[in-house]
């Protein structure tokens, strides 16, 4: 059973656009997501899903640096974009993750591809997004690719298109086997995820003052870190974060 993660990505991002290639402690945000999901024991190929905009060539480039494979399809349609790059890599359980997310924990990941993996027989669909307890900008969902193409399948709305899972976690949920993911605490007050640059400055100061990714620190040594300083947890706190579940605004990776 080949597990191939596939992260979203592109450069025209509507509130910080180029975020995923902006500086981060010497390196691309980008680049240093993947060194992150590099640590996973779970996955068997990690995949760029970019678009054939000539703006996210710089995408490709980074992909060729990183050694891994880059996909390249709808800028809009990003379903289209995750079946084509899944069945070009051949994933028989799909990973998605977006990349804008350079706290990333390989340990989450890892945990809900194995709940996906375990119960392959009774499960289509696993993630960390259905009831939230972790972090935003740790989100992980783990699928069947059977469940992708229906998805591709039954999605017809532009939000469904756009944003993969819709399908799945809200429109025809009763159509999937799914099963979630949460943590002993609840974390989810915690924004990591980075889509102003706000949020940037955050990741910025986390990585600096942890000295990552030189040392590898688990999501609990993190949220220790970040709750242990009221200053940063207050940076971008009040910063609205979108829910494809309550259609506030348009935004895709």
């Amino acid at each position: 059973m080949k597990k191939v993660a596939f992260i979203q990505a592109r450069m025209t991002s509507t509130r910080l656009p180029g975020k995923i290639l902006m500086d981060l402690a010497g390196q691309p945000m980008l680049a240093q997501q993947l060194g992150r999901l590099r640590q996973c024991r779970m996955l068997d190929e990690l995949v760029i899903a970019t678009t054939t905009n000539v703006t996210d060539d710089p995408v490709v480039e980074l992909a060729r640096h990183e050694r891994i494979r880059c996909y390249r399809g709808s800028e809009e349609d990003v379903l289209s974009r995750y079946v084509g790059a899944a069945r070009e890599a051949s994933a028989e359980v799909v990973i998605r993750l977006t990349a804008d997310c350079p706290l990333i924990d390989a340990e989450i990941v890892d945990l809900v591809v194995s709940e996906l993996v375990s119960h392959a027989e009774s499960c289509d669909y696993v993630g960390n997004v259905l009831e939230r307890t972790y972090p935003r900008g740790l989100d992980v969902e783990a699928f069947s690719l059977w469940a992708l193409e229906e998805c591709d399948r039954l999605a017809k709305s532009p939000s469904s298109r756009e944003h993969v899972t819709l399908v799945i976690r809200q429109e025809k949920p009763e159509l999937f086997r799914r099963r979630s993911v949460v943590d002993s605490e609840d974390n989810s007050d915690l924004r990591w995820t980075v889509d102003t640059q706000t949020d940037l400055d955050l990741v910025r100061a986390v990585y600096k003052s942890l000295d990552l990714p030189r040392f590898t620190r688990t999501y609990r040594d993190i949220v220790s870190f970040v709750r242990s300083h009221p200053e940063l947890m207050a940076m971008n706190s009040g910063i609205e974060t979108w829910d494809p579940a309550r259609q506030q605004k348009n935004k895709h990776l």
